[in-house]
């Protein structure tokens, strides 16, 4: 008997040891392989993963070295995982074949899950507007959001300045940075791509989107027809006339049709155009004392020609 109870004993102590290992196990994160079409994209996820050449060599790495570093997820209610980290990895992998891939899954609140997805991506080197514009949206709106359960004493105005200024500390921008990429988030798609494209600078869209979407259009319109993008002074003006109740097609195709004074003073020949016509050896210099001595011959000549 005593045996026994010694026996139950040290069962027990075995028993609260594996417990506590087990604690431990499952407290540390572990890759797991996880069949790529489980994997789904985060809802409303603000990076656009792109065919581009940077995709083609990742395509291209992944086919001869696999998945390095692992994604990061979580288990979606209905099934499968939502990516948090990862979306560029994974879609490389789809071309380039591969069933599974390496994921660490957390369980992560909404809020969380957004934090960790907009630092993780805005840690990539070329990030257009538009992402950067949805992805501080997302992340003001996540933080606001954990301010008012931690804190619910605090005024909204009190809390979106504290959000703003974490999201802009952490993303190395201003507050008012911050501030006016979100703005960016109001224009409509046609006029944000163009931000995206560089037809539409980021000083003249800011003032832009405190246009409204019939406003927007018109002015879309008016763009097109005058085959001209707005200057920021030509943007502050349009944006007058829509806080004053003054906005029309017309008027924005006035102002948008308005000679820019930089246009007036500037003449601008691209370099590959004059490197047509000299020898590779000159330089930049070279070319414009030549194109000064030709263009002061012309004029003589043109003065001999109406003297006659």
């Amino acid at each position: 008997m005593p045996i026994d109870s010694g026996n139950l004993a040290l069962k027990g102590l075995d028993d609260l040891f594996s417990t506590e290992e087990n604690r431990q196990e499952e407290q540390r994160e572990q890759v797991q392989q996880i069949p790529i079409d489980e994997l789904y994209p985060f809802t409303n996820h603000p990076f656009k993963v792109l065919d581009d050449e940077a995709m083609t060599r990742t395509v291209e790495s992944i086919a001869q070295y696999g998945v390095l570093a692992p994604l990061i997820a979580r288990p979606r209610p209905e099934g499968g995982y939502e990516i948090i980290s990862g979306h560029r990895r994974q879609y490389a992998a789809k071309l380039a074949g591969l069933e599974t891939l390496p994921v660490i899954v957390r369980q992560m609140s909404d809020d969380a899950a957004v934090i960790l997805m907009v630092d993780s991506n805005l840690q990539r080197e070329h990030i257009l507007p538009s992402e950067r514009a949805f992805a501080y949206k997302m992340k003001l709106e996540a933080l606001k959001n954990q301010g008012a359960r931690s804190d619910l004493t605090s005024s909204q105005v009190g809390m979106k300045l504290q959000a703003l200024d974490i999201v802009g500390q952490e993303a190395g921008d201003s507050r008012n940075q911050v501030h006016r990429f979100i703005r960016l988030t109001n224009l409509i798609p046609e006029l944000l791509d163009m931000v995206d494209e560089k037809k539409i600078s980021f000083n003249p869209a800011v003032e832009l989107s405190y246009l409204d979407e019939s406003q927007q259009r018109d002015f879309l319109e008016a763009m097109e027809d005058t085959q001209n993008a707005p200057s920021l002074s030509q943007a502050q003006q349009l944006k007058k006339m829509a806080q004053q109740g003054d906005f029309s097609y017309e008027k924005a195709f006035d102002v948008i049709g308005q000679e820019k004074k930089s246009e007036k003073d500037t003449v601008t020949i691209k370099n590959e155009t004059l490197r047509k016509y000299f020898p590779r050896s000159y330089t930049p210099k070279q070319m414009e004392e030549k194109i000064i001595q030709l263009l002061d011959a012309w004029q003589k000549k043109q003065q001999r020609r109406n003297e006659r």
